[in-house]
């Protein structure tokens, strides 16, 4: 199947949102409930929407056909210990009837390739911890543990 990666635009803001619905369903800790997931990844697509910041993409992912498969939300962060200005994968989501077609590596490939293009050495991305799935899939492109995060309770 041939994959298009293109910039997203307003029209596709639906199926965006209904996409990131699925992104509680890939293993959150116990104390995050699906409402807390779903609704930090919606506020941040609403921001995008409402006033893009100029160092941030969202990609579509879709057949030939213009029927949407996934996409991928694109962000500038600093790293933390160097100050440097890094590519970070701040959101991917296939839906569900596009799992194995393909649509979550262009993506991926798209976002190696907009990091590159402006300079970056370095690409991020975070996962839940119980998502081996995801962490597989990064894993096999390249991607490596960094730091990990605790978080106790109170």
């Amino acid at each position: 199947m041939a994959i298009v990666i293109r910039h997203a635009r307003a029209e596709d803001r639906a199926f965006i949102t209904a996409t990131a619905g699925r992104l509680s369903a890939f293993g959150p800790p116990s104390w995050r409930t699906d409402e807390e997931v779903v609704g930090g990844e919606l506020r941040t697509l609403d921001q995008f929407f409402a006033a893009p910041e100029p160092t941030a993409s969202l990609m579509l992912a879709e057949t030939a056909a213009a029927e949407p498969l996934g996409f991928i939300y694109l962000q500038e962060l600093q790293d933390y210990f160097t100050l440097e200005a890094h590519g970070h994968i701040g959101i991917i989501a296939v839906a569900a009837h596009a799992e194995g077609s393909g649509a979550g590596r262009a993506l991926m490939e798209a976002a190696e390739e907009w990091a590159r293009s402006r300079g970056y050495r370095k690409l991020t991305l975070s996962v839940f911890e119980h998502n081996r799935r995801a962490r597989g899939v990064y894993e096999h492109f390249g991607f490596a543990p960094d730091t990990i995060r605790y978080l106790k309770v109170l």
